[in-house]
Order: C-alpha cells, then structure tokens, then sequence
C-alpha cells in the first residue's frame, strides 16, 4: 500500500511539471495545439499572431472565440506580462483548457487567451521587454503625471537599485545591497521603501521597474484588444498571471484599486483567500497597471458594462524582511549584470538561479501548491461571476455592478 501511494504521489507530480514548460517555443507550440481542442466547443476559434521580432521568431499570440449565439460574456486570460513568469502563467493556462473551458456555455460566452504579452522577456527568462520597459509599469492614461513621480525618486535609492558598476564579487555585491538597504529602511521603513520601489519610475531607462517614456508595442496591442472586446460583450472577466510577491505557496488574489468591492466581499464571493487590493494599503500601489488602465476605459468609454479583472500573483520567496531583501537583492544583481557585467563569469549562473528562485521556482511542491491555488480560485472567480456553475458556492449574491471613480 505504501509503495502504491508513493507512486500515485510521483504520477501526480510528474503531471504538474508537464503542464510548466521549459522554453517559450515549447510554451508556445503547446498553445498553438490548443485550438483543435478549442474547436470542437467554438467551431469559430481562430489562432493568431502579432510578430515582434523576426530575427529571433517572437510572436505576442491569442486565441479567440466568439460566443456563438449571443455576446454575453467574455473570459480573457493574459499571461507573461512579466515574461519570465509567462512559465507559470503558461501552466495556469494550460490547466484553464483542461478543465475549464468545457464548462463554460459557449452559445453565450467568448473567449480571448494571450499567451506571452512579453514573449522576449519571457524567451530571456527577463521581466521586461527588449527595451527594458516593465509593460506593467507601461498602460498610462496621463503622461503629464509622471514628472511629479519622477522628481520623487531620490538619488539615493535609485543608486542602490541601479548600480552603474560592474559586479564585483558576491560577497562584496552583498555587503554594498545590505549597507544601502539598512540606510535607506532607518529612514523610510520598510513599507516606505517597497512602495517607493514598487510604484515604478519614469526616468532611468536602465534601471528596475522603468514603465518607459511611450507606449510600447505590447502594450498598443493588448490595448486594443481589450478595448475592442469590451464593446462587444456585457461582461467581462480578465485573469491576469504573476508571480514573485505575496506569501511562499500561496496565490494572491490581487484587485485594481479601483475594483468598487472590497477585499473582505471578494474573498467571500468567490470562496478564496487572500484577496488584495492594490491600493498602497493591502497591496502596493502601481503606476501604469494593465487592471486600472481596463477600469478606467470601462467606465470612460463603455458605462454600463460589467467588469472584474483580478491578478493571480504566486507567492515565492515570501514576505518577511530577509525574504523581501532576497527578492529586491535578485532583481538588483539581475539588472546590473545585464547592462553592466561582471569581471566574475561565475556569477552569472548565481544571479541567473537566484533570479528563476524569486519568479519561476523549480521546487515540485511549490509548483504543486500553485496549481491546487489556480484551480480554487479558477473555479472561485469564474463561478462568482456566473461563467460556470459548478463551482464554489458564494455566500452571497454578487451585487449589481456600481459606478466606480476614476480618482485614485
């Protein structure tokens, strides 16, 4: 008996690493294979395909369905935002076609599932784009705001998150990250420092967490994408993967700021915890953000229409204070081996493990956890929202939707 438990244990392991891929070709192969699967529930689901760079073969795809009677609901998925957490997002996509699509009622409900939003940040295991351009930082609605922010960046903290110097060695790369990390915590604290850094910042191109002077292509495209399917349905839910921040093996539930339902109603509704809100509060707080940049255009230019769109974020590291200064450690050698170097060739595998730790983790556990999350909160959200029925139940109605306000 034992050994007949260890191996269904061993089964069900080698089952989740499969749905993870190991490159962004395989990922992306895999989900051009999908359609046929498609297509068999939504005879019209097409595949297709944005080029961002011929010479390495990268395509921004999605796939859509139209609901075949009537345009009533929409269920979009986006993942690879941040290209290395595409990996995730890949498997939480591959797991939605399994055993979500069959459930959903496709006489009234269409379909729209990007693959990579940032397929060459995901094919160089990097967050952002080729111009270093956190695409999360990128959807902004008033570029004349960000002069302000821009000016608050003090040239303290960006020294310490952007060293403009070779790295040196790991022992010395680590005494100069925890000499400036306590100077800055003694005078703004920790939560002062992480939403300081987390916000993003309009004027080092090079530097962490840049959302870039223009639009970038990515973005344009799943701008217009989104826009345009939002006049053409009454209600549309957008699933948005991440990972990185938020408690080690558990999913967050992270809402836009400007989501008219608290965080205490969503986690009733939809039967999952935690939910969060990114109001500098509960979660921080983003500049640029793809789910603000949807509210507002919802409410701008389509009043009437239904919305809920929420991020899935994979807890990694964790949240303590030795954890948080890992993760921040991770992403400020990252960048600075990237446009600098190092006189040290080994260090770019340290850097390099340390980095896939904090966004893509190899643990079998962990990637065990993360699929036991999506699938709840799959089910939780969708049937909430009233896209499946066998679901979680709620415990109470979903409330008409409310004006929301464009003021942060």
């Amino acid at each position: 008996m034992p050994l007949q438990k260890s191996e269904k244990h061993n089964h069900l392991m080698t089952e989740i690493d499969s749905l993870f891929p190991r490159s962004y070709e395989e990922s992306r192969d895999r989900f051009r294979q999908t359609l046929a699967r498609v297509q068999e529930l939504w005879p019209n689901a097409s595949l297709q395909a944005y080029p961002l760079s011929e010479t390495e073969n990268l395509t921004i795809d999605w796939l859509e369905a139209a609901a075949l009677e009537k345009c009533e609901k929409l269920l979009v998925l986006t993942a690879a935002e941040h290209g290395i957490e595409g990996y995730v997002g890949s498997a939480v996509l591959q797991l939605l076609c399994d055993e979500i699509l069959p459930q959903l009622d496709a006489r009234s409900t269409g379909l729209l599932l990007v693959h990579a939003v940032n397929p060459w940040g995901m094919k160089h295991r990097r967050r952002t784009n080729r111009s270093n351009v956190d695409l999360n930082r990128n959807f902004i609605t008033d570029r004349s705001l960000l002069g302000l922010d821009s000016a608050s960046q003090s040239a303290s903290l960006d020294r310490f998150l952007n060293p403009s110097a070779p790295v040196p060695s790991l022992w010395r790369a680590n005494l100069g990250f925890i000499t400036h990390l306590v100077s800055l915590l003694a005078m703004v604290g920790a939560k002062g420092l992480r939403q300081a850094i987390l916000r993003g910042q309009f004027h080092n191109p090079l530097g962490l967490y840049y959302g870039g002077e223009t639009d970038q292509p990515e973005t344009r495209l799943l701008m217009d994408l989104l826009r345009r399917r939002l006049g053409q349905y009454d209600h549309m839910v957008l699933l948005d993967m991440h990972t990185g921040y938020g408690p080690r093996h558990q999913m967050t539930l992270v809402n836009s700021c400007l989501e008219p339902r608290d965080s205490a109603e969503l986690e009733q509704l939809c039967g999952y915890s935690p939910a969060l809100k990114s109001d500098g509060a509960e979660f921080y707080f983003m500049q640029g953000d793809m789910l603000d940049w949807l509210y507002r255009v919802a409410d701008d230019e389509f009043p009437g229409k239904r919305l809920y769109a929420v991020s899935f974020e994979f807890g990694t590291l964790g949240e303590s204070l030795l954890a948080t200064a890992r993760s921040l450690r991770a992403m400020v050698l990252e960048n600075q081996l990237l446009f600098h170097g190092s006189r040290n060739s080994r260090l770019r595998r340290q850097i390099a493990r340390e980095f896939d730790a904090l966004y893509l983790p190899a643990d079998p556990e962990w990637r065990a956890k993360a699929i036991s999350d999506a699938r709840r909160a799959l089910q939780g959200v969708l049937g909430a929202e009233g896209f499946i029925t066998n679901a979680i139940p709620r415990l109470s109605p979903i409330p008409a939707p409310t004006p929301r306000s464009n003021t942060l």
